[in-house]
């Protein structure tokens, strides 16, 4: 063999053995927006002063938390940890999907074969206690994470990750059981804490014996300090390793950050008004009507603002719980949505300011609509036998509508055929089954908002001869009977995602379907569903992504696992004016909170 032969050889077998390429970032489908070296995100203002606080409330109303481990089961931990005190190899921003830059990691390569991504650590990169983040951490982190010591949805999250291998001091690789594009986010998304967070006497605990332990972590704050059952404050490090970097230029402006929490509702809006903090968002109409109004308002004190965004809708609703025999069968579960009259609710309660939820994915390429079209036929098809025969021959659903030729009288008719079809017949204007058991429903809750929704439901249940209640009951219990799959029915929110992917995984695969803790709050346990989250996994292109994802939302939407709620276009916020300085426009795609405390400033 010539020497020229020999070289090109040697060189297809370094690539095949090796990296495909190194990059100071890493994109599903191969679209990075800013090139190695850039100065900082375009949605920030990099000479942004350093300085003053912020108090925010707390969106999930908790009466306490209990816990600084934010990644194991049991507990509950404080609002706000996971995004200020941890950190990942990799980190997403606010105007791009599916495309992450380097963090804790400066350099980032993936096989040719698709089945591995190495990363290099930044030397600059130090735990808040001094000591380097080295790849020992990064290796522990995922270990820790991907045991039964750990939440189970991290497990699930990594199932597609074989390995975490050191390489050296600072590189690391994972390998992947299959090649898969998202795999390299998903590892890249690891949260990374040091080795030493749990050592008692020289001796690590079980990780979930790491409580009230204070992490050792990476992040631009530090826990400060803490009201158990009222509020908890961040302090900015000075000392932060990455304060200069680019993905991290002109952000995390606040020396304090702090977290209040109420018990309800009304009590946060009043402390609003009070100035016991400084930042609120709106998620009840009526509120945001009648409420956010009067002098303070009026002279610019509070500042009351509503915010476009690109986002992708977030999918919020009544989920059954289908591990019950009475809301097993598809029809009963059909028949309980045509008791929601939306259009009566748009009117009377939310001043025509949501619109229904139609889909799983509303208003993006991957909500599916009409019959199915050739493309998703070829992905249902072979599985013809285990679906529904409407799923390949009807238009998907759609939300029952009051709207005239409808009305709510001929919904509440069609639900009664769609009961005694389905085993549950009338008798004394109680509906029953053959066993001669009442129909009941109660619908969970840990806060009273959607009492008014529940009781409208509750009429037009009643007239089915079903007894529905609404129970509110504390954060902590609500959370306990949550992760136990202990309820009839519960309000669940779920951020939309532009490019969704195994998150998914978690909310309907059915290995997930009773394990405790998991997402799969509904328990979908179906072939189908599970042979269209491997498509969406694995997908190379958008156009192979969106097709699979249409007809997962379509087979959901045929399977009536939840009742809809109402999306909007933007975010309805409030604050206290003149204290905060802001970039210009808000980014494409963001969360008003995250925005707020990783781009404002105090003036």
């Amino acid at each position: 063999m010539g020497r020229w032969m020999r070289l090109l050889l040697g060189m297809w077998l370094c690539w095949m053995a090796g990296p495909l390429w190194a990059a100071h970032a890493y994109a599903q489908f191969g679209d990075i927006k800013y090139p190695a070296g850039f100065a900082q995100f375009d949605y920030v203002r990099p000479d942004a002063p350093k300085r003053g606080r912020i108090a925010v409330v707390a969106n999930s109303i908790a009466s306490n938390f209990d816990k600084y481990n934010p990644f194991t089961l049991k507990g509950t931990e404080p609002p706000g940890l996971d995004t200020l005190v941890f950190e990942t190899l990799l980190v997403g921003n606010q105007d791009e999907p599916a495309t992450a830059y380097g963090l804790l990691a400066d350099d980032v390569s993936v096989a040719a074969d698709g089945r591995s991504a190495t990363f290099r650590l930044n030397p600059k990169a130090r735990f808040q206690n001094g000591d380097p983040v080295l790849a020992l951490d990064v290796k522990q982190s995922f270990d820790r994470l991907n045991s039964k010591a750990a939440s189970p949805q991290y497990p699930a999250y990594f199932a597609a990750v074989s390995a975490a291998v050191l390489v050296n001091e600072r590189t690391i690789r994972f390998e992947f059981k299959s090649p898969d594009p998202e795999l390299p986010l998903i590892v890249g998304s690891l949260p990374v804490f040091s080795h030493k967070w749990g050592l008692l006497n020289g001796k690590l605990k079980p990780f979930d014996q790491i409580v009230t332990d204070e992490p050792i972590a990476s992040g631009p704050y530090k826990i400060g300090p803490v009201d158990y059952g009222r509020d908890i404050t961040y302090l900015r490090d000075p000392h932060y390793w990455a304060a200069d970097l680019n993905v991290r230029k002109g952000q995390f402006n606040f020396d304090r950050v702090t977290y209040r929490m109420y018990k309800d509702n009304v009590t946060a809006f009043e402390g609003f008004k009070a100035g016991e903090f400084d930042f609120i968002q709106s998620f009840i109409s009526k509120d945001w009507v009648r409420q956010y109004k009067g002098k303070k308002f009026d002279s610019g004190e509070l500042i009351k603002q509503t915010l476009p965004h690109s986002n992708a809708v977030s999918f919020q609703g009544f989920i059954f719980n289908t591990r019950l025999p009475k809301f097993s069968d598809p029809r009963v579960r059909q028949a309980i949505d045509l008791c929601m009259d939306f259009e009566w609710m748009s009117r009377q309660l939310f001043y025509n300011i949501y619109q229904r939820l139609p889909s799983y994915f509303t208003n993006s390429e991957y909500e599916a609509k009409g019959l199915p079209g050739a493309d998703e036929l070829a992905l249902l098809a072979p599985m013809r036998s285990q679906l529904a025969p409407e799923v390949l021959t009807q238009a998907v659903p759609m939300p029952p509508s009051t709207h005239a030729p409808r009305s709510l009288r001929g919904n509440l008719l069609l639900a009664r055929d769609l009961l005694e079809a389905a085993g549950w017949d009338l008798k004394d204007g109680q509906l029953r089954n053959a066993k001669g058991e009442r129909f009941t429903i109660e619908f969970l809750d840990n806060s009273p908002s959607m009492g008014r929704i529940v009781t409208q439901m509750t009429r037009n249940l009643e007239k089915l001869g079903i007894e529905a209640s609404y129970r509110v009951v504390d954060f902590a219990v609500f959370e306990k009977r949550q992760k136990n799959f202990e309820f009839d029915v519960v309000s669940r929110a779920a951020q939309g995602r532009l490019l969704p992917g195994s998150e998914l995984y978690q909310s309907y695969h059915s290995s997930q379907a009773n394990t405790v803790g998991s997402s799969n709050l509904s328990g979908i346990a179906d072939p189908v569903v599970d042979m269209l989250l491997a498509k969406i996994t694995s997908a190379r292109t958008r156009p192979e992504l969106a097709v699979a994802v249409r007809a997962l939302d379509r087979v959901l939407r045929h399977g009536h696992y939840a009742v809809t709620h109402w999306y909007s276009n933007t975010h309805r916020v409030a604050y206290r004016g003149a204290r905060f300085g802001q970039p210009v426009k808000p980014p494409l795609y963001y969360q008003p909170e995250g925005w707020v405390l990783s781009c404002w400033w105090s003036l």
